[in-house]
C-alpha cells in the first residue's frame, strides 16, 4: 500500500463519538448506611444500601418488619441523613428536607375540621401556590380519583379509602415529581385496599410521576410495580431486585392469574424466607 493511499484512509476515519451522559437518576442511593445510638447501644439500621430509580418508574420495596424500609424514604426525602454514602434526587445532593417531593403516609392525617377539598389546597397554603391554579388542579384530582360529589364532606363522613385519596390528592397537587409511599393502604380492609391498588396504578399510568412504595404485601408490591427491591433483616440491605414481567396495562383479576405473577411473588416469597433462615 502507498503512502498516499494511507494518509487518506486515515482521514477517512471518523472521530470517535463520545457517549452519551447518562440521565440523573429521580432516586440515588449510593452506598448509604444509617447507624444511630440508644441508651443501650450502637445500632445499624440500614449498611450499603446502593439503590436507583430512574424518571417514571414505579419501585415496591419489600422486607421484614424493622429491616429500614421507611428509613430509605426519610433518605429520600431529606427528613433523615445518611450516616455514611451518598443520596441524589433528581441529580441533586440531598442536604435537608425536600419541597418538591410528595409523601403519603398509612394514615391519611387529614384535619377534622377541613373539607376534603380543603384539605387537599393545605398543600397550596403552606406552598403558597397561586390560589387559582390550585383550585383548577384540586378539581382535576377529585375527578381522577373518584372523589366527585365528595369534595365538601369532612373527614368523619368519608370512608378510609377515601380518605385516602385525599391524601393522594394532597400529595399529587404540587405536581412532585417524585412520590414516596409509606404503607399508605395498610390499615384498610382487603376489598379497598385492591380498589386503591387498582386507582394508584391507573393515576400513576396518568401523571408518569416516580413512585417509591414500601409495602408488606408482596402482591400488591408485584401488581403496581415495574420493580421490587427485596431487603434483608436488620441491619437493612438490599438482597436482590426483581423485574416484574407483567403489561403496562393491568386488570387486577386477570393479573393475578397471569404465570408471571404468581412466578414473581413466588420468588420473592423465597427469597425473603431463606434470607430470614439465614439470619
Amino acid at each position: 500500500m502507498t503512502g498516499p493511499d494511507m494518509v487518506n484512509r486515515t482521514a477517512e476515519r471518523p472521530e470517535p463519538v463520545a457517549a452519551p451522559a447518562r440521565q440523573a437518576a429521580a432516586v440515588e442511593l449510593d452506598d448509604v448506611a444509617v447507624r444511630f445510638r440508644t441508651k443501650k447501644k450502637d445500632v445499624t439500621a440500614l449498611r450499603e444500601v446502593s439503590l436507583r430509580v430512574e424518571e417514571g418508574e414505579f419501585v415496591a420495596i419489600v422486607g421484614p418488619s424493622g429491616c429500614g424500609k421507611s428509613t430509605l424514604l426519610k433518605l429520600a426525602s431529606g427528613l433523615l441523613a445518611p450516616s455514611s454514602g451518598a443520596v441524589r434526587v433528581l441529580g441533586e445532593p440531598v442536604t435537608g428536607p425536600r419541597k418538591d417531593i410528595g409523601y403519603i403516609f398509612q394514615r391519611a392525617a387529614l384535619l377534622e375540621w377541613r373539607s376534603a377539598r380543603k384539605n387537599i389546597l393545605l398543600q397550596a397554603e403552606i406552598r403558597k401556590l397561586p390560589a387559582d391554579q390550585a383550585r383548577a388542579r384540586a378539581d382535576e384530582l377529585i375527578e381522577m380519583t373518584g372523589l366527585t360529589g365528595f369534595e365538601d364532606a369532612y373527614p368523619h363522613e368519608l370512608s378510609g379509602g377515601m380518605q385516602q385519596r385525599v391524601a393522594l390528592c394532597r400529595a399529587l397537587l404540587h405536581r412532585p415529581p417524585v412520590l414516596l409511599m409509606d404503607e399508605p393502604f395498610g390499615a384498610l380492609d382487603a376489598l379497598t385496599r385492591e380498589q386503591m391498588n387498582v386507582e394508584l396504578r391507573r393515576i400513576w399510568r396518568e401523571t408518569g410521576t416516580t413512585i417509591l412504595l414500601v409495602t408488606h404485601s408482596i402482591a400488591e408490591a408485584v401488581y403496581l410495580a415495574d420493580r421490587v427491591v427485596m431487603m434483608t433483616a436488620r441491619p437493612g440491605t438490599i438482597a436482590g431486585v426483581v423485574d416484574v414481567d407483567l403489561p403496562a396495562e393491568r386488570d387486577y383479576g386477570k393479573t393475578m392469574s397471569e404465570p408471571a405473577f404468581a412466578s414473581a411473588t413466588a420468588l420473592i416469597r423465597d427469597h425473603l424466607g431463606s434470607a430470614s433462615a439465614a439470619d
